[in-house]
């Protein structure tokens, strides 16, 4: 189990009560997709992903970066458990959907990119710290069904 300080749940409470959902989603799945181009196999159904212009316009590819960044609001309301929290995710994603588990991890370094990038100065080591042990624990459970 990981142990949250009050200052870590309170840097993660804060990213994400100031995070534009509709700005930062898009463009972290679009940026995973662009620099991963072989992550584009999962998304098959979802349109042109020809090339960067069309993932990063594309409307589908923006609803999911926004689903998954509201999916991230799941683990910052049960950050004691977030294992649990994402079972059913992991359960789905690794039987149904069979999506290689590194790729968690490249779109958790592509959403910590772009929020610092949106935080500027604001993303200090600290925050950046703290938001990595919270992706990594997402991963992490995310991950979990395919060990």
């Amino acid at each position: 189990m990981v142990e949250w300080t009050e200052q870590e749940r309170s840097i993660i409470s804060g990213i994400f009560g100031n995070l534009n959902y509709e700005d930062i989603g898009p463009k972290a799945l679009a940026r995973c997709l662009i620099v991963y181009p072989w992550t584009q196999r999962y998304f098959g159904a979802f349109g042109n992903l020809y090339n960067a212009e069309a993932i990063k316009s594309n409307p589908n590819i923006a609803a999911h970066g926004i689903k998954v960044l509201h999916g991230l609001d799941r683990a910052v309301k049960n950050m004691d458990n977030i294992k649990a929290t994402y079972a059913e995710l992991s359960v789905l994603h690794s039987e149904k959907l069979h999506v290689d588990p590194d790729n968690f991890k490249l779109l958790s370094d592509c959403l910590t990119v772009v929020i610092a990038a949106k935080m500027g100065s604001a993303f200090t080591p600290e925050t950046q710290a703290t938001f990595q042990k919270f992706l990594a624990v997402v991963v992490s459970a995310l991950g979990r069904q395919y060990h």
